[in-house]
């Protein structure tokens, strides 16, 4: 009889949405508990298929904040899985390693948690035996390989490794437990369950199986799209089938809006309508979170800038219209008409001096950074990437204050003294 499991990693859950909950708390507040809701879709996805095991491939929590309300939810999770009869085989990663629970939670006898030796779960069944490698995180860092722990494949038996690793290294994520795939690929195990990244990706045939999942739910908008799980077959001949299913409640998305020669509020707001109903459309996941770029050249750039408050209360308004759909923020990038008159005049002017003097002085640089890192220092870590992760990208974050600074001022200059001729 074939094996059949479900692979996750990445839940982290409970954690904070970042960005968001700085910028929206009420919005934070309705999909703040996603993380949860993705691990009671993946439990439904486990019964309703009737499968064998579930595998969580590390990081199940969110490190040292995780608190005993979320153990108790999790154990309850596991509690349906043990009256299904599905086994769970869980490893730590990274974050599980850096929480107060992982050591003190009391789990159901269905869940195996594997430890930082490697450790091998036998699963006869019929005409195909299953066996389960296993290696945890004993510490929130592994700068080295894990991979050489691990005992080598047993022979006539489909081998799964459960691995919490960032292979070779990914955008956005710090090295831990570093392999590649050769290096998988070479112990000839019929799948790999790995975790850390928080992007899908699949490797290799039905001879053998290299996939990360990615995160069930993604927490901002740099997680966008829907995300998922991978429900494995493995076969009595030991070929492995795998599909993707889609469990995050909600889904975050950057939506561009084309005003162009828009001369008209209305018509912009119309715009933004539209745009939101083709993304609704597209999304997967039951609920919407919508960054919206509004790009293009309009007379209504000004406009734009100076009311971007109710710009925002329309686009809300807009997106509750289409259904199940919200707005984070609005990124205004619209630029005035090209025209000979941008470029002259005492307005015209003035910003040609904010631009290359006032903005750029060495004074009002240095204060602005002062504010800005005044802010980061007071949020909690895991909110200080909204200035960039290295030198480079605060000072990238810094331009864009500036530059955005010196556009608002003269929007409200402009469009005032439109009004006033």
């Amino acid at each position: 009889m074939p094996f059949r499991f479900v692979h996750t990693a990445d839940l982290h859950l409970d954690s904070p949405l970042r960005s968001l909950s700085l910028r929206d708390p009420a919005l934070a507040d309705l999909i703040g508990d996603a993380s949860r809701r993705a691990l009671s879709a993946i439990v439904d996805l486990c019964l309703e298929e009737r499968v064998d095991a579930l595998l969580i491939a590390g990081d199940l929590y969110d490190g040292e904040q995780t608190s005993m309300k979320t153990a108790r939810f999790l154990a309850r999770e596991m509690e349906r899985l043990h009256a299904g009869g599905v086994r769970v085989f869980k490893i730590r990663g990274n974050h599980d390693a850096m929480s107060r629970i992982t050591a003190e939670l009391t789990l159901p006898p269905n869940v195996h948690v594997f430890g930082g030796r490697a450790e091998i779960v036998r699963l006869p069944l019929g005409a195909l035996e299953v066996a389960v490698h296993g290696v945890s995180f004993a510490k929130p860092q592994a700068p080295e390989s894990l991979l050489p722990k691990f005992k080598p494949a047993l022979p006539d038996v489909a081998n799964i490794g459960l691995l919490h690793t960032s292979l070779a290294g990914a955008p956005g994520h710090d090295v831990y437990a570093p392999t590649s795939l050769p290096e998988l690929q070479a112990t000839r195990f019929s799948y790999w369950a790995l975790g850390h990244i928080h992007g899908r990706a699949a490797h290799g045939d039905a001879g053998g199986r290299i996939v990360m999942p990615g995160m069930p739910q993604g927490r901002d908008i740099n997680e966008g799209g829907a995300k998922s799980v991978t429900l494995v077959t493995i076969r009595d001949d030991r070929s492995v089938e795998i599909e993707e299913r889609v469990t995050s409640p909600a889904e975050f998305a950057r939506v561009a809006v084309d005003l162009s020669a828009v001369e008209d509020w209305r018509e912009a707001v119309e715009r933004i309508g539209r745009a939101l109903e083709a993304a609704r459309a597209s999304a997967r996941s039951p609920i919407l979170v919508a960054r919206l770029h509004l790009t293009g050249r309009t007379p209504l750039a000004f406009r734009l800038r100076r009311d971007a408050d109710l710009l925002q209360a329309e686009a809300a308004a807009r997106a509750e219209r289409v259904g199940r759909t919200f707005v984070e923020k609005l990124v205004l990038e619209t630029e005035p008409p090209g025209t000979q008159t941008d470029t002259a005049g005492p307005l015209a002017e003035l910003g040609r001096l904010m631009r290359e003097d006032v903005l750029r002085a060495h004074g009002t640089r240095e204060a602005v950074r002062a504010l800005a890192e005044k802010l980061r220092d007071e949020l909690p870590a895991e909110a200080r990437d909204f200035a960039g992760r290295t030198e480079a990208e605060f000072e990238t974050f810094l331009d864009r204050l500036l530059t955005e600074a010196g556009e608002d001022m003269l929007a409200r200059l402009s469009v005032g003294a439109g009004e006033d001729a």
